[in-house]
């Protein structure tokens, strides 16, 4: 099983650096200001407070997978912001990467969908403390958990009230807006 102890740990890292990249701006991230302002761009409003929580959610997601701790719930926060990096930003462009689809979000969807389905495997902290919880019925709900945490974070970033022009401007230092173009996944 060490495959799959590797699979959880790479893709657990890659996701922790991501979220990292949004908090801190480590590993030539735009850090939390400018990741903020995209988020606002995309619809996601208030853009820090969801910029922060993708952050958060991928780092500390990540680092459940990567360790293989409670990996139903590692697993549902990485599957909450993938989707809704889909819904927000690469649904539109198709499925190929190439011309900025969703195939690598859902690429990533389907690995953490099958380690929570096989489980975190023998060399895993769900293993060691005899808490694993893993199977087709733990990967659909680690999946619609994530679903549902992504149908709200749309949902309020929808409710939020758009600024006037004057006052969009005035935040803006009454210059036009300078956006940095920021990946949500």
């Amino acid at each position: 099983m060490l495959g799959l102890a590797m699979l959880r740990v790479v893709v657990g890292a890659l996701f922790m650096g991501h979220g990292l990249q949004k908090l801190t701006g480590w590993f030539e991230g735009h850090g939390l200001r400018a990741t903020g302002e995209s988020f606002e761009a995309m619809g996601l409003k208030p853009g820090k407070a969801h910029a922060t929580a993708a952050g958060i959610s991928e780092t500390g997601g990540g680092a459940l997978v990567a360790a293989g701790l409670l990996t139903p719930l590692g697993a549902s926060l990485l599957s909450g912001t993938m989707i809704t990096a889909i819904r927000k930003v690469h649904a539109a462009n198709g499925p190929w990467a190439s011309k900025g689809g969703y195939e690598y979000n859902l690429v990533l969807l389907a690995i953490v969908f099958a380690i929570t389905d096989l489980g975190p495997g023998k060399l895993s902290l769900d293993e060691a403390l005899g808490i694993r919880k893993s199977g087709l019925r733990w990967a659909i709900l680690q999946l619609l958990a994530g679903a549902l945490g992504s149908a709200a974070a749309v949902a309020i970033g929808e409710r939020e009230p758009q600024p006037s022009t004057a006052e969009a401007s005035a935040q803006n230092g009454g210059a036009g807006s300078q956006q940095t173009k920021v990946s949500a996944a």
